[in-house]
Parts: C-alpha cells; sequence; structure tokens
C-alpha cells in the first residue's frame, strides 16, 4: 500500500487563512425577538408561550426553553389567559383574532421587516390586485402574508412556476416576497414574471431585508478561492441554508451548514489552507467563536475579518411589552418611595 497516496495532504500552517465575514450573524429583528422572549420571561415570569420557534435557530430556542419559554406550534396549545408571543417571522390576521377569542395576551415580535411586506399586500390587496408572492411554501412568513389577503395572494416559488400562473387581469398585477430569500434568485423570478405580465407592479421598496443582501454579499466577497466554506446556523433556516449555496455559487470548493463546532467533520479539512466562515441572520456569535476555536486548535490562524457593509439598525421591543415595562418600573419606584 502506498501511505504517501494514504495520508490526507497536509497543508503547512503559514499557508492557512480563515476569513471571517462581516457581518454576519444576529439582524437586528432576531436580536428584538430574542431580547423580547427573555424580557417577558423576567417581567411576568415563567411559563411564556411562544407560538413557532423565536427564530430559526435550535440553540436559542433551547436557550430560552431553559429559561422556562415553552414552544407551541398552534394557539390551542396554550392554556387561556396565558401570555403568548408571536414569533419574528410573523403570523396572520386568524392567528390575532384567534388569540383574542381566546383571551390570550400576546406579544407580537414580528420583524418590522416583516411587518412592511404585511402592510404592502393589504395595501394590493385593497386596490384589487393579483399579489404574487415569492417564497418557499409552508414558511411561517410566507404563511402570515398570505394571511393578510388570502383571496388575493398566490405564491409562486420559482421561475418554474411562472407559466401556471392565472391572473384575473394582466394589468393588476404585483409581486412581493419572503425577505429572506436569495437576492439573486428573487430578480430571476421577478424577471420570469414580468416577462409574463409586462405591467407588473413592484413593492414600493425591496422586500429582501437589508441583512439578508447584507450576508449575501459578505459570503460572495470571502468564497470565491474558498477551499471550504463554514455556514453556522440551523438546517430550518432560509437565509442560512441559502449561504452555502451562494458560496458554492461564486467558487467555492465546498461549502457546507452546521449548527455549532461539534458537526464540523474532521475530514473536510483534508487539504484545505483557506476556510471562510459566516453564520445567518439568527445565530449568536459564541457558536461562530466555537467553530473558530475548532479551526485554531487544528492549526488555522486566528481569523481574519472582512468587512462588506456596517450594520447600525435597531428595532425598539414591542410596544405592549414597553408599556408593561414601564408599568412595572412605575411600581418599583412608588415601592421604594414608600
Amino acid at each position: 500500500m502506498d501511505t504517501d497516496l494514504a495520508m490526507p495532504r497536509l497543508i503547512p500552517e503559514a499557508e492557512r487563512a480563515v476569513l471571517l465575514a462581516a457581518p454576519r450573524g444576529y439582524c437586528a429583528g432576531v436580536d428584538r425577538a430574542v431580547i423580547t422572549v427573555e424580557k417577558a420571561l423576567d417581567l411576568y415570569g415563567a411559563p411564556v408561550y411562544v407560538r413557532k420557534q423565536i427564530v430559526h435557530n435550535k440553540h436559542v430556542v433551547a436557550n430560552l426553553e431553559s429559561r422556562g419559554a415553552i414552544f407551541v406550534e398552534e394557539l390551542d396549545e396554550v392554556p387561556a389567559g396565558e401570555t403568548v408571543v408571536f414569533s419574528a417571522h410573523g403570523v396572520s390576521p386568524a392567528v390575532h383574532a384567534e388569540a383574542a377569542e381566546r383571551e390570550l395576551k400576546t406579544i407580537d415580535a414580528t420583524c418590522p421587516l416583516v411587518t412592511k411586506v404585511h402592510h404592502e399586500a393589504k395595501r394590493f390587496a385593497a386596490d384589487d390586485y393579483d399579489i404574487l408572492l415569492i417564497g418557499h411554501e409552508g414558511h411561517e412568513e410566507v404563511e402570515g402574508t398570505a394571511g393578510e389577503a388570502p383571496d388575493h395572494i398566490q405564491l409562486v416559488q420559482s421561475p418554474a412556476d411562472v407559466p401556471n400562473i392565472v391572473v384575473r387581469d394582466p394589468a393588476k398585477v404585483a409581486w412581493l416576497s419572503q425577505t429572506t430569500l436569495s437576492v439573486d434568485e428573487t430578480l430571476e423570478t421577478v424577471a420570469a414574471i414580468r416577462e409574463r405580465f409586462p405591467l407588473l407592479l413592484d413593492p414600493p421598496s425591496d422586500d429582501i431585508c437589508y441583512a439578508t443582501q447584507n450576508r449575501q454579499l459578505a459570503i460572495k466577497e470571502i468564497s470565491s478561492d474558498a477551499d471550504l466554506v463554514i455556514v453556522v446556523g440551523s438546517a430550518n433556516s432560509s437565509n442560512t441554508v441559502r449561504l452555502a449555496d451562494v458560496a458554492l455559487e461564486v467558487g467555492a470548493k465546498a461549502a457546507y451548514r452546521v449548527d455549532d463546532a461539534s458537526e464540523i467533520d474532521e475530514a473536510w479539512l483534508e487539504g484545505v489552507d483557506k476556510v471562510s466562515v459566516t453564520s445567518g441572520a439568527s445565530v449568536p456569535e459564541d457558536l461562530v467563536d466555537g467553530v473558530l476555536s475548532f479551526l485554531a486548535e487544528r492549526g488555522y490562524p486566528d481569523a481574519k475579518a472582512v468587512h462588506t457593509a456596517e450594520e447600525s439598525l435597531i428595532f425598539a421591543l414591542p410596544p405592549e411589552l414597553r408599556k408593561d415595562i414601564r408599568a412595572a418600573e412605575k411600581a418599583a419606584a412608588a415601592g421604594d418611595r414608600a
């Protein structure tokens, strides 16, 4: 047996490099949603119920569960009168109505950028447009947006769906999209729709969220000549999965999604000198740190951050939660004076 062929090719440490995408990880909407559940637990005490995963990351969900959050699929799992948080992905008017009927205390942690799409859906429907919603079937965000105008909205998942679209009036067609999609793929689908319906009306502003766009641009910047790209995030996170696809599209030799460093296969590093690392918009930074530590322990150098955009956007907490926090602070202050 030729031992030279059997042994993995080892790259001298001096030739190795680790590039770290910036921006990466938490976006403003995810940060707001996670803090909302944390503040609700502090304020009301456990349990606090959350409809669906607050964000699509299993570690975030597990951490909140350890603090007393209970995640449910539907509202009928929440006892009457309890507090329930709606996830960052948004819900339909039917869910709000059901919560009111069951006298649940609701805190709406829907990302404001998703809420913007909901408003656009209602406006187009009020003007009696057929609305083509570009997105993934079954995704919570798509279900919530479609619920705003179910009689006007039809789902389009890719250009392959375009020939089957049926509208009432080709002159009154508008499009919207799920906020976490690939920018390039969305534009490809829009182009196919516009070829069939030249008078297609665009939304008043870009639906793909700033964080999704920024993370896709960042991974393109560091992946074109990468031997290996590691994307940190959960399998049900649309924007995370898309980052791995984008890396391969721009030339990365290999790209893998992992929830954390424990899922990295040592074999991926054989013959690899340049590693690029990023994370989806619902991933806490400590999970990225774990991946970087894994690489450092195997002789890779400290990561070099490659900055492609600066993000400073912060969203206020939901108004119903802010109101209760202020009331609690006033009560505490009055107690201190007494």
